[in-house]
């Protein structure tokens, strides 16, 4: 285990929490691509790696609420870390304290940077950081609460709000001040959501400014993204999201160094790693979901190999372990990796927000006070 400030080594490299996707068999797909990276790692020091779960509301936690404890599922001896929402710091910390106490959880990170209007409108995620009180009473309630059992709490954020409320160096300052382990920086703010491109120098700004480690998050497509943020900004680490899907051998290029060159798997390769992840969600809970789980990552996995209209239309309905089967056998397996693809967005990007929905009157001043925000949701994740 970790000690609360990451001391003994180097900051590992972090896949990022995903909402739908980084659940127990996404994870484990990415450890043994980087399993398989490692092994092939001629460095003398090779990274740690560190799979996030998804996001999990700290109010289902606190009121033990059974669906969001079936989230809380975890690979054999895997690292256990879990990315925790809340807005009320006593919840955080209750909800800190069962992660550390009875899920053996070894590493929390708190959401101050999801851009989602249910969320935002809450008061939470990306909103959260205006308010300097509220964001110093919930760094240090969770600190406290993971303190006896020498868990390091990290927290991820955004830029800002917008390009007029930016946050994140008083976030960074608040959390160096409370006993945070490290800061994640995803360097868009909330009203880009994943659109444009992400803004570096940010990362470079936060790293100058706090003594503590950031990590740095945001178009990271390959692994030489990863180590040109690290040269550019100096940040400690980097926490990779939307460039792992359909693509999660990117960790086996992060594991083998920043000298080997991008692994660029035929169609036959990405047959075995997508029925791997198959099975590995088949196993997880059960065939036919795990089937129905596998379908939105098919056109990420296959985006640009020349499968035709048809076949792909069948893929994104695949039903059984049987039926994948049947369909990759029709593919070309010797089909060379589309260069054409490197670099290129996956997942969620679309156009920056017209409007950040917001608490009424949350931007007319920095603190929060004895004001409430909307009570977390427990309604699962």
């Amino acid at each position: 285990m970790w000690s609360k400030n990451f001391a003994g080594g180097a900051l590992p490299v972090f896949l990022s929490p995903m909402a739908g996707v980084t659940n127990a068999a996404f994870r484990q797909l990415c450890a043994q691509q980087a399993a398989l990276g490692l092994a092939e790692s001629t460095a003398a020091e090779k990274p740690q790696f560190v799979f996030v779960c998804e996001m999990i509301t700290a109010g289902g936690i606190a009121h033990r609420i059974p669906r969001t404890f079936s989230m809380l599922q975890f690979f054999p001896g895997e690292r256990r870390a879990v990315q925790l929402y809340g807005t009320d710091p006593a919840i955080v910390a209750k909800a800190a304290e069962i992660l550390c106490a009875e899920f053996g959880v070894e590493l929390i990170d708190l959401n101050f940077g999801c851009p989602v209007p249910k969320v935002t409108r809450k008061g939470g995620g990306g909103a959260l950081p205006w308010k300097l009180d509220r964001t110093a009473g919930l760094l240090g309630a969770a600190v406290k609460a993971a303190e006896p059992y020498g868990v390091p709490v990290t927290v991820k954020t955004r830029i800002g709000i917008d390009a007029e409320h930016t946050t994140y160096l008083d976030l960074g300052r608040i959390a160096q001040d409370v006993g945070i382990a490290a800061v994640t920086l995803h360097a868009r703010s909330v009203q880009q959501a994943y659109s444009g491109q992400a803004d570096w120098e940010a990362i470079a700004t936060l790293v100058n400014t706090i003594s503590i480690p950031v990590v740095g998050n945001g178009d990271l497509w390959e692994a030489a993204d990863a180590a040109r943020m690290r040269k550019q900004t100096g940040c400690a680490s980097v926490a990779i999201g939307r460039g792992c899907l359909g693509r999660p051998w990117l960790f086996r290029d992060l594991a083998r160094g920043p000298s080997a060159q991008t692994t660029l798997p035929r169609l036959g390769e990405v047959n075995q790693i997508v029925y791997r992840h198959a099975e590995l969600l088949a196993e997880l809970n059960g065939e036919k979901w795990g089937l129905t789980d596998l379908r939105k990552h098919m056109a990420w996995y296959y985006r640009g190999f020349p499968i035709g209209g048809e076949l792909r239309r069948q893929l994104a309905l695949v039903s059984s372990l049987a039926d994948l089967r049947q369909l990759q056998d029709e593919m070309d397996a010797s089909a060379v990796f589309p260069t054409a693809e490197l670099g290129q967005p996956r997942g969620r990007q679309g156009n920056p927000r017209d409007k950040v929905h917001l608490p009424y009157g949350w931007l007319d001043s920095r603190t929060l006070g004895d004001a409430e925000v909307p009570e977390d949701d427990t309604s699962g994740g």
